[in-house]
């Protein structure tokens, strides 16, 4: 059996790395790593492929050139990470939506789907206004 399955990551621990690597960025890039800016450009870069005159215009994204980056990559690398680390622990479950938000919004699917969305909204339009 493999050691790792047995163990679980303190948050704390997890959360100073997160801090030290988050100083690190901060030394090397001369950037502070995030995601925000990540989903605001891949939906840009999407976008560009249906409408591409219309991010043209766009000057959020004529300022900010719609390139995938070492941000980008930062947010690729964090899913691949988290489903790797879950696999190898052992903890990795598919599941469309959390046993808590059932227990909170009751059984309709759809209804959690439409919250979880909403919220989703909000905490990027919060992010966004904040600068990142």
């Amino acid at each position: 059996m493999n050691v790792l399955t047995k163990t679980k990551w303190s948050p704390y621990v997890a959360g100073g790395i997160a801090g030290i690597l988050l100083c690190l960025s901060v030394l090397v890039a001369g950037h502070y790593f995030g995601a925000s800016t990540t989903f605001v450009r891949s939906a840009g870069l999407i976008e560009g492929i249906f409408a591409s005159e219309h991010v043209a215009s766009v000057e959020y994204f004529v300022k900010t050139k719609l390139k995938i980056d070492w941000q980008w990559m930062f947010v690729v690398g964090v899913f691949f990470g988290s489903l790797l680390s879950s696999k190898i622990s052992g903890d990795f479950k598919a599941m469309a939506i959390q046993p808590m938000w059932e227990s909170r919004f009751g059984t309709n699917r759809a209804w959690r789907w439409i919250i979880a969305f909403l919220g989703g909204i909000i905490l990027m339009f919060g992010a966004r206004m904040a600068g990142g």
